[in-house]
């Protein structure tokens, strides 16, 4: 979205200079209240009633031949945690923007699917602690908490 122009900050200015309060040159010129009040800050506390410079954003820290080479390591290294991936690969990118990357592509962490079968035997049918601890009591059983 562009800025407001100078010649509707100008009026903004000479309205709320003249007395007018900030609510009714919102509605005159059709702007929210607190741009208005921004604006008369702005040349309260700076001088200024120009609109501030864009932002500028930041270009990306993998480039897409980088992406391409984190796809062929962890493609290579399933098991190489992020640490390890950023060691192989040339950036300075932080471990997040490496999970970024990953994550764009769908993959995730695979769970460990055998920690439930090797697990010690427990009374594990997806209900709460209290709720198992009850029903095996109440079929004669006792239930291990957790």
């Amino acid at each position: 979205m562009a800025p407001y122009s100078m010649d509707l900050r100008s009026r903004v200015l000479r309205d709320s200079e003249a007395g007018m309060p900030s609510k009714d040159v919102a509605a005159k010129y059709a702007v929210s209240r607190s741009w208005v009040d921004r604006v008369k800050q702005r040349k309260r506390e700076t001088g200024e009633v120009a609109p501030r410079q864009q932002t500028v954003f930041r270009r990306r820290a993998l480039t897409s031949a980088q992406q391409e080479r984190l796809v062929a390591l962890v493609l290579a290294r399933p098991d190489a945690t992020l640490a390890e991936l950023r060691e192989a690969l040339p950036t300075t990118a932080a471990l997040s923007t490496l999970w970024r990357a990953l994550d764009q592509r769908g993959w995730t962490v695979k769970k460990n699917g055998t920690r439930g079968r090797t697990a010690a035997a427990r009374c594990s049918d997806g209900a709460s602690p209290l709720a198992r601890h009850a029903a095996a009591a109440r079929r004669g059983r006792l239930c291990l908490p957790g």
